[in-house]
């Protein structure tokens, strides 16, 4: 029987782990991965449950799967991740060209499922969320110079809007030498630039029974030959400490990049979030964060609808936006999840003011943006070569302030031959929207 097996994952990297390491499991016990999902004999379906469109998102995905059936070029779909471990056999029910539905706590028997369901059964398994496999050899699906790497699932923060807790569990720390092993591992394998990620990576080795042990991690890292680049994604703005942005400071090998989701800057919106702080407070975070390492780019993220939230908090927010002048800010409209406290609060906004809301605050990061890029106009940035625009005529990258596929790129011109990877010095001389312009120094 023919066991080529495809892979479809959604939402953010830590399912992007998931789904490599059970590609890994796959491969070991004999099954042929293609990339094309639809010449495939079985196609996992790794979902994001975390918001209502990236729910319909998997939802549509599965559907458009479901179609290929009947033509006999797919013989079982497959589908896991969050959405799966949320819905369990609503998923089933509601989706008849589903074979199987995997909670994350049985992803390790995913070689099991995928043959069952090519022998044509049709079931559900679900196993503890604990049980979830954070440990392993990967097939690594970024390109060959980058690897996320999980040091933690789960998250105990309890933020109102949010269903993570439910679906992941309880934050659960990986141990410190396994994180490190594994990254002397990718380093091996040719990586350069590591991107850690949690659901808190600021929480990490909390629940081993002290305080954060983020620091020390990072400094084992930094420590490993062959990796150039280390990148902190999803840090929580009350765990963010001194001894934090020293570590960040001293060490040449971090980025000097912090991704700090704030969500908002209202306190009476912050806390009907289940979070801390106000605008002021947060203004203060993010000098104190800027003075202790000078020149970081701050990436954020903004919510706008959540119920209660008036025109005048989005003033506030529009305000605090162009006082904090984030290099990158991401925003999204709250989305009703069930189970979640948020989801029975009075004051809803509807769809097309809550889109209005977001443009609010776009519109006013995108002015930060052409101020940011109009003053990297004549400095010099390192940036890893990712390839050739053969449209534009010239080679692009990233940054050492950009992370992958959700920041912007630098094109520039050369006249070496590079190869992906290269972490190279160029000389910024323009801009055009959200990404830079510039030529390599030789």
């Amino acid at each position: 029987m023919s066991r080529k097996i495809g892979m479809m994952s959604l939402g953010c990297p830590k399912n992007q782990c998931d789904a490599e390491l059970m590609l890994h499991k796959l491969h070991e016990a004999g099954y042929e991965l293609v990339e094309d999902v639809a010449k495939a004999d079985c196609v996992i379906v790794n979902t994001c449950g975390f918001i209502e469109s990236a729910k319909q998102e998997s939802i549509e995905e599965i559907i458009e799967l479901g179609k290929l059936k009947p033509e006999g070029r797919i013989k079982a779909i497959v589908v896991t991740g969050c959405l799966a471990e949320r819905y369990r056999d609503e998923i089933r029910e509601q989706l008849p060209e589903v074979d199987a539905v995997v909670g994350i706590g049985c992803n390790g028997d995913i070689v099991d499922v995928c043959d069952r369901a090519l022998w044509g059964e049709k079931f559900s398994c679900y196993g503890e969320k604990e049980d979830m496999p954070m440990e392993g050899s990967r097939v690594l699906t970024t390109p060959p110079f980058y690897a996320y790497l999980r040091i933690a699932d789960g998250c105990d923060n309890r933020c109102s809007y949010c269903a993570i807790p439910y679906i992941r569990g309880s934050y659960r720390s990986r141990k410190m030498d396994d994180v490190v092993a594994e990254a002397e591992n990718l380093a091996a394998r040719g990586v350069k630039e590591l991107i850690l990620v949690a659901q808190d990576t600021t929480r990490y080795g909390e629940d081993f029974g002290g305080g954060s042990l983020l620091p020390e991690l990072l400094e084992r890292l930094c420590a490993i030959d062959g990796i150039m680049w280390i990148r902190l994604l999803y840090c929580y703005p009350d765990r963010i400490t001194d001894r934090l942005l020293d570590t960040i400071a001293a060490q040449d090998k971090i980025v000097k990049y912090m991704d700090i989701p704030l969500q908002h800057c209202c306190g009476d919106v912050l806390k009907a979030m289940n979070r801390n702080g106000d605008k002021d407070s947060l203004l203060a975070l993010v000098s104190h964060i800027r003075e202790k390492v000078p020149g970081i780019a701050l990436r954020t993220t903004m919510m706008v609808g959540f119920p209660g939230e008036t025109r005048d908090h989005i003033e506030q927010l529009a305000l605090f936006v162009r006082e904090a002048r984030f290099e990158k800010l991401g925003c999204f409209v709250w989305s009703a999840e069930e189970g979640t406290p948020a989801y029975d609060l009075p004051g809803r906004v509807s769809e097309k003011e809550g889109q209005r809301r977001m443009d609010i605050i776009m519109e006013e990061q995108s002015r930060c943006i052409d101020k940011w890029c109009e003053a990297m106009i004549g400095k010099e940035l390192d940036v890893v070569v990712e390839g050739y625009d053969r449209l534009a005529e010239c080679c692009y990258g990233r940054a050492s302030t950009d992370a992958p596929e959700i920041d912007g790129k630098v094109f520039f011109t050369a006249k070496k031959k590079m190869n992906e990877g290269d972490i190279i010095r160029v000389r910024i001389t323009d801009s055009m929207e959200c990404d830079l312009i510039g030529e390599r120094i030789e």
